[in-house]
């Protein structure tokens, strides 16, 4: 049976629905979750190393584990979403987002707090992919939709913010059990609002036949490649571990691709693959990215290590960036309606780029107001657009039956340039820099260089972006309660 194409006023009328705006909000608090959860981790490591004796070279697991399995099941969770309903895969991923913030916060050693990390990051797969497809399906493509990715975008923003502000205060008065307990209250809430709030829809016309090949190939293809550049700073970009991880990652995605062309089932269709708003916007995206993991760190270790700012005082200054990335996320969405894709995303990586030239220039003996909050606004204003025009652009014509799949592409780019983003700026600044203040300073220096040739590329992007949406396409049914 074929799904049912509605006329797009038809689909209008429905997405008026008085709940799609309490949806809007409950699904950006899930979202808001899933960013606060990864930056408050971060601010915690010092004291998790101690609390529970981890060696120095086990730590980073704590967010490699996350970080790999988030990135490697992405696209599997869309496609599930696709196939076994969104919002019910939206209530699964939830609620084992739930039960692994508890068992994070009760772990009583590193084995069990990294076991329990690595399924949280299956946790985040399969909400995350899910929960932006029941946006799509809850807006119409155009301003409406526009306007609810700008806010799902924007609480992004804040919940990094929160993390980076609530991440000391709770590590320094309460230990740093709380910087995963504090999850369960909000997502339990969720959890529970989600089954009348959120309208379940599927793609309904596909038999449940999963492309076994093509999802084990794709997913261990991503996971090795996460894993390969979360690890080639330390080990080396040009050890034998590292580049045979990248060529068995390119074997994988090469034996996944001949899946995809005899599958009668295929995972990813390889005509989805071709269209031109999911590459460009995509590849945007992870450049996005690229920068914002990037640049987060530098100036992380940069406020803490050289300008000797507590965790706590390094949140408060660097604030600043994730709170225009709010602002910048609504008028980015504003104008991509009235005047299109390409003007925005040249604009953000503009930006980006400046924001990133201002801070080559940060001293030994800086001051937060002259030498730092200038490239932090510049930053944070591109930040919010950059990666409000990339979700529009890479999510815009996409059939409803492939919402789940285009959903979790986007956040699949997102987390490859995260982890890529952070092992640039990590390999360069080790390189170009050395020991002390000037040393450490030479090398953060160096890395806000390499991020300015990153927002080059993005500007390059910018112009093969579509200048416009190219017109309305019939839209699918979803399936009602």
């Amino acid at each position: 049976m074929q799904p049912t194409l509605v006329p797009a006023s038809a689909a209008a009328r429905g997405a008026r629905d008085s709940r799609r705006w309490v949806a809007l909000i409950l699904l950006c608090l899930a979202s808001f979750m899933t960013i606060l959860d990864a930056q408050i981790v971060i601010l915690a490591l010092p004291s998790i190393q101690v609390g529970l004796n981890l060696a120095p070279d086990k730590v980073p697991w704590i967010l490699t584990a996350n970080g790999v399995a988030f990135g490697g099941l992405l696209l599997l969770g869309g496609r599930m979403a696709d196939l076994l309903g969104r919002r019910r895969v939206f209530i699964v991923g939830t609620a084992l987002f739930l039960v692994t913030s508890l068992v994070s916060g009760i772990a009583w050693n590193g084995g069990l707090l990294i076991g329990a990390r690595a399924l949280h990051g299956v946790s985040a797969a399969l909400m995350v992919p899910s929960a932006l497809a029941i946006l799509m399906n809850t807006f119409e493509e155009g301003r409406d939709r526009n306007r609810a990715i700008a806010a799902w975008s924007g609480v992004g923003g804040i919940g990094a913010t929160v993390g980076l502000l609530l991440g000391g205060v709770l590590t320094s008065a309460g230990g740093w059990r709380w910087v995963f307990l504090v999850n369960v209250p909000v997502v339990l809430a969720v959890l529970v609002a989600s089954p009348f709030v959120l309208r379940e829809s599927r793609d309904s016309g596909r038999a449940r036949t999963y492309d076994v090949g093509g999802g084990l190939t794709v997913t261990a293809a991503l996971v090795v490649l996460v894993y390969a550049l979360s690890n080639a700073p330390s080990v080396g970009w040009t050890s034998g571990r590292t580049i045979g991880l990248f060529v068995l990652s390119i074997v994988l995605i090469g034996l996944f691709l001949v899946i995809e062309a005899r599958s009668s089932a295929p995972l990813v269709p390889l005509s989805f693959m071709r269209r031109r708003t999911v590459i460009a916007g995509n590849l945007l995206m992870m450049l996005v990215a690229v920068l914002a993991y990037g640049e987060s760190v530098l100036i992380s270790l940069y406020t803490q290590q050289v300008l000797g700012y507590s965790a706590v005082v390094s949140g408060f200054a660097i604030s600043a960036m994730p709170v225009m990335a709010v602002v910048g996320a609504y008028v980015g969405q504003s104008i991509v309606t009235r005047r299109g894709f390409t003007a925005v995303a040249a604009v953000s990586a503009v930006l980006l780029g400046l924001g990133c030239l201002f801070l080559t220039r940060i001293p030994v003996a800086g001051h937060y107001a002259s030498d730092i909050l200038l490239g932090l606004i510049m930053f944070g204003l591109g930040l919010g657009a950059g990666n409000t025009t990339s979700s529009i652009v890479a999510l815009t014509g996409v059939r409803e039956v492939d919402s789940g799949l285009a959903s979790g592409f986007n956040s699949a780019a997102f987390q490859i340039g995260g982890a890529l983003g952070v092992s640039l700026v990590s390999t360069v600044a080790v390189s170009a820099g050395g020991p002390g203040p000037d040393g450490l300073t030479q090398g953060f220096q160096a890395g806000y260089v390499a991020l300015v040739v990153v927002a080059a590329l993005a500007l390059l992007v910018a112009f093969i972006l579509p200048r416009r949406p190219t017109g309305d396409r019939p839209v699918l049914a979803p399936q009602t309660f």
